[in-house]
C-alpha cells in the first residue's frame, strides 16, 4: 500500500505545477525581458553597483583627501568631475565610496531582514495554532513600535556606524515578508500534495523545506527587492539625521547631511554648491527608482498565472 501511495504524491506534485521547472523559468525570462522598465532597473543598477565597487580601484584620489585650495569647486572644473565640497575633497571620489557603503548597508540588511521574515512566515503558516497566534502577535508588536524614537535610545545605547545600523534596519525590517510568507504558506498547506505527504509520515521539515518553500520563493524574492529600496532610503535617511553611519566614513545619506549646512548660507563663497545636495540626491534617487522597477518586473515575471497563460 506505502509504494501506489508514494506513487500519487508525486502524481499529485507534478498536478500542483502545471509547468516543468525548466519550461517555468524560460517563461519567467522570456517575461521579465519584455519588460522595458525592470530592464531598465537592472541595467541602470548594474550601472550603479560596478561605479560603487570598481571606480574608486581607477582613480589616485581618497574620499578623505583635502584640497583647501579648491573648496567648493563646481563640476568640471579645477579636474574635479563632480566638484569638490567644503574642504575641498572630490565629490565624485566620496560619491563612488559612499555607494559602497550605502550599497553594502541596504544589501545586508535586506538580506538578514527577508531571511528572518521568510523563516518567521513558513513557520507561522505552517504550524498555526499557538505558535501562529504567538508569532503574529509578537508581529502586531513590532510593527506597533515607533521607528525613530527606538532608534535614537539604540543609538545612545550602542552608538553608531555601519554594523549598528545594519542591526537596526534587521530588525525593524522583515515584519512585511512574514506576513506576506505566511499567508502564502496558509494557502499551500492545504494542497493535495502537502496532505498526501503528511499522510504518508513525511517529517514537518520535510514538508517545511521540500514542497513548501520553492512555491513561496518568488514572493520572497520580490520582497527582497522592496526591502533593499526600503533599507538603501531608511540608511539615507538616518545618516541625515546623523544616526547612521558617521563622517568622515562616506555615504549618501551624510553627504546629504553636510551639505545642507552650506547649501543655504556659504559665507563669502560665490557660488551657492548645488551639487553637493544633487549628486548623492541623484544616487539615491535612481538607485531605489531603479530597485523598484526590477522589482515590478521581478513580481511580474514570477507571476504563475500570468506565466501560464504566456
Amino acid at each position: 500500500m506505502v509504494l501506489p501511495l508514494k506513487k500519487s504524491v508525486e502524481e499529485l506534485e507534478e498536478e500542483s505545477s502545471p509547468l516543468p521547472i525548466g519550461t517555468y523559468w524560460q517563461l519567467v525570462r522570456r517575461k521579465f525581458l519584455r519588460h522595458r522598465l525592470a530592464l531598465f532597473g537592472l541595467i541602470a543598477l548594474s550601472c550603479v553597483v560596478c561605479l560603487s565597487v570598481f571606480g574608486p580601484l581607477f582613480t589616485s584620489r581618497a574620499y578623505d583627501e583635502m584640497d583647501l585650495l579648491n573648496r567648493f569647486k563646481p563640476p568640471l572644473s579645477a579636474g574635479y568631475f563632480f566638484g569638490t565640497d567644503e574642504l575641498g575633497r572630490d565629490v565624485f571620489v566620496r560619491i563612488m565610496y559612499g555607494g559602497r557603503i550605502s550599497l553594502f548597508v541596504g544589501f545586508t540588511s535586506a538580506l538578514f531582514s527577508t531571511g528572518i521574515g521568510l523563516l518567521i512566515g513558513l513557520l507561522s503558516g505552517y504550524l498555526g495554532g499557538i505558535v501562529d497566534r504567538l508569532l503574529m502577535r509578537f508581529v502586531d508588536v513590532m510593527l506597533s513600535i515607533p521607528l525613530f524614537p527606538i532608534l535614537l535610545i539604540l543609538t545612545m545605547v550602542f552608538g553608531s556606524g555601519v554594523k549598528n545600523t545594519i542591526l537596526v534596519l534587521t530588525v525593524f525590517g522583515w515584519m512585511g515578508v512574514s506576513r506576506l510568507v505566511r499567508g502564502v504558506v496558509l494557502s499551500l498547506r492545504e494542497n493535495e500534495y502537502v496532505m498526501a505527504a503528511r499522510v504518508l509520515g513525511t517529517s514537518k521539515l520535510k514538508i517545511l523545506f521540500k514542497h513548501i518553500l520553492p512555491n513561496v520563493m518568488p514572493i520572497t524574492i520580490v520582497s527582497l527587492t522592496l526591502n533593499l529600496s526600503y533599507a538603501i532610503l531608511a540608511e539615507s535617511s538616518l545618516s541625515y539625521l546623523g544616526l547612521g553611519i558617521q563622517p568622515p566614513t562616506p555615504s549618501w545619506g551624510n553627504m546629504l547631511q553636510r551639505a545642507m549646512n552650506y547649501i543655504l548660507a556659504t559665507g563669502l563663497e560665490k557660488t551657492v554648491p548645488w551639487w553637493l545636495v544633487f549628486f548623492p540626491g541623484f544616487m539615491i534617487f535612481i538607485t531605489v527608482l531603479s530597485v523598484n522597477f526590477l522589482g515590478d518586473g521581478l513580481r511580474d515575471a514570477l507571476d504563475p498565472r500570468f506565466v501560464s497563460e504566456s
